[in-house]
């Protein structure tokens, strides 16, 4: 462990040096200023350092395995009915279903781009609703990106079917809310979905007959990408759709203004 500790954390300071080289060339070279607080800039990218290698070495050794036992007992055929059928996978759905869910929720980039949404919206926009909105739709593509590993179907077939969708609420949605809807399936993919996400579809693609981790494991991402922007839209949509038919509930009738 300890080994694996140390060959982790080098190539991660082989890997954060080229950003720190290129801050510290525009901080010298163009704008030609000491840097403020250089001890505590130091200090934290040592911190990073550290915590980007503690991360990838919990990947290794806690995320992945759990994935891969997730998927192996949730595909065993005592829960599958042999698993000839992709209607006995019922499990793996609803465990796709949480874990999208849940990993989106306790997203860190998801809930600063919600704060940061509600304070420029000035309260317009909900925290709690847009991080639920992103989270259902993550959960569904989950869902449906391990519906599309059991049954082995293509995977460019869901991702332009998906973006179709997209395209035409697009047209449908508030100006005000396109924006945030499109970054919202960008913040998805971050320090919480992606490993875990990626840990179930390898999972699953190693335990099924017939399926290629490689050909099969791979794609839950795109889909935690697409069906958030879509749950989004929607989530706007149906809120502009609630405002107008309260706003019509308080106008007043053609007899009451005639009064």
């Amino acid at each position: 462990m300890l080994e694996t500790m140390l060959m982790t954390t080098a190539s991660t300071v082989l890997d954060v040096a080229p950003i720190a080289a290129i801050l510290a060339f525009f901080q010298v070279v163009v704008l030609r200023k000491r840097p403020p607080h250089l001890g505590r800039i130091i200090v934290g990218f040592i911190y990073v350092t550290l915590g980007l290698a503690l991360f990838l070495v919990g990947l290794e050794e806690a995320l992945f395995p759990i994935g891969r036992t997730m998927a192996r007992q949730l595909t065993a055929p005592e829960l599958t009915g042999g698993g000839a059928d992709w209607r006995g996978y019922g499990w793996v759905y609803a465990f796709a279903f949480a874990v999208g869910f849940a990993a989106t929720i306790a997203e860190p980039s998801l809930i600063a781009v919600s704060l940061k949404a509600n304070e420029v919206s000035g309260g317009t926009i909900h925290v709690l609703g847009l991080r639920l909105a992103v989270a259902f739709g993550v959960a569904i593509g989950v869902g449906i990106g391990a519906f599309r590993i059991i049954t082995g179907t293509p995977l460019p077939l869901y991702i332009i079917a998906g973006y179709v969708i997209v395209i035409a609420q697009t047209w449908r949605a508030p100006r005000t809310i396109i924006p945030l809807a499109y970054d919202s399936g960008g913040v998805t993919t971050s320090t919480v979905t992606v490993p875990i996400v990626t840990a179930l579809g390898l999972g699953l693609a190693s335990t099924i007959p017939g399926r290629s981790p490689l050909l099969d494991g791979f794609g839950l991402i795109a889909f935690a990408s697409v069906f958030p922007i879509m749950s989004v839209l929607a989530y706007a949509s149906l809120a502009a759709w609630v405002g107008r038919r309260k706003g019509d509930a308080r106008a007043p009738t053609r007899e009451e203004d005639s009064e």
